[in-house]
């Protein structure tokens, strides 16, 4: 009766485990495909967020490359203008009288002898003996200077140097009048006018 019981009951233990070992691999060929999709769907998921990611470190990359470009430019060493010299000897051998004072100044108590340029803005002459004035003072390299009057804004210098037409030119050296002449002169007469200042 043992016996009989005892091989039941191996009879019965061999079948559980041949079910329990058919039933394990039957959960097993079920559960491979499920964590084959799982692995899968984990693999999909990583990928896509790799892929989200790249355009913002794309970007982030670009930007730290301009900031980086920005301090090698800052860090470019500065070009120096060159800087522009004074028109020196054109300010000291012609200029505009600016009022009475600066015409004492700048032409009674002159180191050189002066030319001094009455003139209009509305007239014709002045305009063309101008040029060439300044072109014979040119000549003379700073050794006599020009100084123009306009008559409209300077009234009382062209009364107080009997000035009745214009242009009308002046030479003075020392504060003293020279010589003088009105109108025009051509070039070669107005190099003798100016030399005969200078060699005084």
């Amino acid at each position: 009766m043992w016996a009989f019981y005892n091989g039941r009951t191996q009879a019965r233990g061999k079948r559980e485990g041949r079910e329990a070992k058919s039933h394990g691999g039957y959960s097993k060929k079920r559960l491979n495909p499920m964590a084959h999709r799982l692995l899968v769907r984990r693999i999909w998921t990583l990928s896509v967020k790799d892929h989200r990611c790249l355009p913002a470190s794309t970007s982030s990359f670009s930007t730290s490359l301009r900031s980086s470009t920005t301090p090698l430019s800052l860090l470019s060493p500065k070009r120096t203008l060159p800087r522009s010299l004074p028109h020196t000897s054109r300010r000291e051998v012609s200029f505009n009288v600016q009022d009475h004072e600066d015409f004492t100044e700048r032409v009674i108590n002159s180191e050189l002898p002066v030319l001094i340029d009455f003139h209009a803005q509305w007239c014709g002459p002045c305009k063309i003996l101008g040029p060439r004035l300044e072109k014979a003072v040119a000549k003379q390299k700073g050794k006599v200077a020009m100084a123009k009057v306009d008559i409209d804004d300077h009234t009382d210098l062209a009364i107080e140097y009997g000035v009745s037409a214009v242009p009308t030119v002046i030479a003075m050296r020392g504060g003293d009048v020279i010589d003088q002449f009105v109108g025009i002169k051509d070039d070669e007469a107005l190099d003798s006018f100016v030399s005969k200042l200078v060699g005084q």
